[in-house]
This record gives C-alpha cells, structure tokens and sequence, in this order.
C-alpha cells in the first residue's frame, strides 16, 4: 500500500467541483470521503462519478496508475460530517459560491479536526481572509481554486490567508502535483487571484471592441482560439515575449514598450456588461450557438473532449 492510499482526502459539497476533486484525488490513490448535508447527494454524486470513470478508462484517458474499478474502492459517501472528517489530513470544501456557507462550513470543520489538518477552499474569487474569518486557527487555512473542469484543466491557484503558515503551502503544492494538477502559489490574497484578473483583462478587451463595433463576437473568438490560445496552451505571456525578440524579453521591451504603452493608453474604461450593448452581444452570441440547453450541453461536451484531447498532447 502507498503513502497515499493510507491517507484520507474530504471532500465537502458533492456537486460539480466537488465530483471533479474527487476523481482528481481518486487519480492519486488517495481515499477520499464525499460529504454532503443533503441526505443522499453524495451517494448520487458517487453514481456519477463511476460513470465518468467507466467512461474515461474505455476512451483510456483514465488519470493515475489505478484502474477505474481500484479508484472507486477509494470512494465513499457520508451524510455524517464527523464520520466524514474521520482521520483526515486535507480537507477540500467545495460548496456553492457564498461566503456565509463556506464561512459556517469552516466553523464546524475546525471543531471537528485536530489542529494538523489543512482546511482548503475551492473559491473562485472570495478573499481566504473572508472565508476562514470564523476559524480560530487560520494557520492551516488555504485557497486550492481549480479551473473548470479540473480533470482536464489542470491550473490550480494556491492563495494563502495572511496568517498561513508556508508549510501548509508546501504540503498543498506537493499534494497538488502528486495528483497530476499544475499548481501555482500566489505570495499574497489580491481580489480575483491570478487566473480571473487576467481573464477578465482579456474580457473587458474583447466586449469593448465588440461593443465599438470593430470585430463581430465570432472573430473575437477566433482572434483567441486561433490566434493567441495556440501559444498560450503552450506557453504563457511572459515567455511568448522572451521568444519573440531575437534576444530576449530585454530585446523584446526596448522593440515594443512604446508600441504597448501606446494601445494601452486607448483602452476604455471598464465596461458595464448591461444595457444595449449587453442585450446586442447576447443576442449576437445566440445566433451562432442558441442559448438552448440541449445545444449548450453539446457545446461543453465538445470542450471536454478538445480539453481531454490537449491535456493528453501537453503530457
């Protein structure tokens, strides 16, 4: 038996996060214990989570050494919370995006485990200060934020709590990148963390020349999944300018800082995303794919098989 079968991962909320850290976990050989305090969700997210399984193991994009049969062994359900936290050493929440949930899920973890045990955050955009302010000991507390779906996108966003001790961030990056994640420590809490800043940068960018009638929404689109996503899948804004000049990032700045502080002069200020132009855009995205839901859920299925296909090319 490995280290990692002998420990035991919780994870908290066994909705869409949750089933996906699971089967992250799982793909580790960790045993992990689903909880959640509506009476049988979690043994229906077990369910799903055999099915998904099933499935990646005949397409053979089943993560880890173990077969999907040996993971699921791994796997339990618990409407019980004390049952649930029982010999524990990481413990994953994954509830929704509220942060009087997240708040009182904290509180009553922390009475539940001893003062070892790290309490992670699955938040995609609450400060780890507002999160765990109703947990006494904020040392062990921290964000692990994955990017949607995390069996395919591997990023994880590790933030700490001004109070976190750096060894609970050393032990969730080596926990991290033991189950096949790519994780990445931000030095301090900012609003949005590292990931939505930059994606909401690229947003903002995009409405507004949408918006001021310069591209339409399909070529914007493509100007990404064409243009700068087939590099950026690869390699990430500061290396695209180190290898674009023939010397470097210093050759890169001296060719091209007037030209970038020049454009970046002309952006507008942060867009409203409502009213005419909200309603304009909406309905120019609806036309190429109906807000239908069936077609939506077509539409994911197929980024979830693109994603599972890069993320087996980026191994």
């Amino acid at each position: 038996m490995s280290s990692s079968e002998e420990k035991i991962i919780t994870v908290i909320g066994s909705g869409l996060i949750g089933r996906s850290w699971a089967m992250v976990f799982l793909s580790g050989g960790y045993r992990v214990k689903v909880y959640d305090n509506q009476p049988g969700q979690a043994a229906r997210a077990i369910q799903d989570v055999r099915k998904q399984l099933g499935e990646l193991q005949e397409a053979q994009m089943l993560r880890g050494d173990l077969s999907a049969s040996e993971q699921l062994a791994l796997l339990s359900s618990h409407d019980d919370l004390i049952q649930a936290l029982e010999g524990s050493f990481f413990v994953q929440e994954c509830v929704f995006e509220e942060i009087e949930a997240k708040q009182g899920v904290f509180q009553a973890v922390e009475s539940l485990v001893g003062e070892g045990v790290i309490l992670s955050s699955s938040t995609s955009c609450l400060l780890p200060s507002n999160v765990f302010s109703r947990v006494q000991s904020r040392k062990r507390c921290i964000v692990s934020h994955p990017v949607n779906p995390p069996y395919y996108v591997r990023l994880v966003e590790l933030v700490p709590h001004p109070e976190t001790l750096p060894g609970v961030m050393d032990t969730t990056f080596t926990l991290m990148a033991s189950v096949g994640q790519a994780p990445v420590r931000l030095r301090k809490e900012i609003d949005g963390f590292a990931l939505n800043r930059v994606q909401y940068a690229v947003i903002a960018e995009s409405w507004r020349l949408v918006q001021d009638g310069v591209i339409s929404v399909e070529d914007i689109d493509l100007v990404m999944s064409e243009g700068l996503g087939m590099r950026y899948a690869f390699i990430g804004p500061m290396e695209t300018m180190h290898l674009n000049a023939p010397e470097g990032l210093g050759d890169y700045l001296q060719r091209y800082r007037e030209g970038m502080r020049r454009v970046l002069t002309t952006f507008g200020p942060v867009p409203e995303f409502s009213g005419e132009a909200a309603g304009r855009i909406n309905k120019e995205m609806c036309e190429m794919i109906p807000a239908d839901q069936k077609i939506l859920l077509a539409r994911r299925e197929r980024r979830d098989l693109l994603l599972m296909g890069l993320a087996n090319l980026k191994k």
